[in-house]
């Protein structure tokens, strides 16, 4: 390819070929950070390295007060299309006892555990086919978004295998046992539409509104009261495994630590003095 004479036009052109980064990432002025899956070739099977990305993100957003919400989405026809094998780490020494399951823990269960634990709420934004793990992906967050056009496939049966990154312990809570089990058990490709009526998604819009729509949903999130979102994220999370005891007493500490914040007092005389809230998200 012929280089351009035009030291400004040279620049653009090595950027376009340059290499993109398997996850893309920026943080609007508003204060939301977009993860995006950007391996449009491999319909975003998820690698080792994108893993460990996504999990440093999400608690890069935890810890980051001008972090407000997060979007989570991709390139391409696949949001995500489960793990890519091919991505991981040599193994070293032949495979003992004890080996799956500590894979497991620190791999699938650490992706799905850092988006169920983060302190900003998160938003699937389900640009295409989520299969497997990131069928699991898209379901620990706390708001799913779903274009028209995509499918949702617990592909495990498919190969022989037991759901892994808490399907199991999401599915069953979000659409009840038998549904999960059906799911699990044939593996057909689920639309969105399906998936929206199930509980799953909570809009199926089409495809060229999905951004939009998630871009107002996390601005949305991003002008509110970020630590009494983060605690009632917390709340709604434990209360399925939780009896009524318990489930009262986290609330009762919930409203002890909101009620600190500048933005639970802001709320409160907003709304005595009959005003918008202006809140900071601390």
């Amino acid at each position: 390819m012929p280089v351009s004479a035009d030291p400004a036009q040279a620049q653009a052109q090595a950027q376009e070929e340059a290499p993109q980064p398997a996850v893309l990432h920026r943080t609007t002025p508003d204060g939301v950070s977009w993860i995006t899956l950007n391996r449009p070739e491999a319909m975003n099977a998820v690698t080792w390295e994108q893993r460990e990305r996504i999990i440093a993100l999400l608690a890069d957003a935890s810890a980051d007060p001008a972090v407000r919400a997060v979007v989570l989405t991709a390139t391409g026809r696949g949001f995500c299309v489960g793990a890519d094998l091919r991505g991981a780490p040599a193994q070293a020494r032949e495979r003992v006892p004890g080996d799956v399951a500590r894979t497991i823990r620190l791999g699938a269960q650490r992706l799905i555990a850092a988006v169920l634990d983060c302190e900003k709420p998160v938003i699937a934004a389900v640009n295409g086919t989520a299969a497997g793990i990131g069928a699991h992906l898209a379901f620990a967050c706390d708001l799913v978004l779903a274009a028209d056009t995509a499918t949702f496939i617990e592909v495990f049966v498919r190969r022989g295998l037991v759901p892994d990154g808490g399907g199991a312990y999401l599915l069953p809570r979000l659409v009840g046992p038998q549904r999960a089990k059906e799911l699990m058990f044939f593996g057909n490709a689920l639309t969105a539409a399906d998936a929206e009526r199930m509980g799953l998604v909570n809009r199926a819009v089409p495809e060229a509104e999905l951004a939009g729509l998630a871009a107002a949903w996390a601005g949305r999130l991003a002008c509110g009261p970020t630590r009494a979102i983060a605690l009632t994220k917390q709340l709604v999370n434990d209360s399925l495994t939780a009896d009524r005891a318990t489930a009262f007493a986290a609330e009762a500490a919930a409203q002890e630590i909101n009620m600190t914040t500048r933005d639970a007092n802001e709320g409160v005389a907003s709304f005595v003095e009959r005003r918008t809230p202006e809140y900071r998200g601390y």
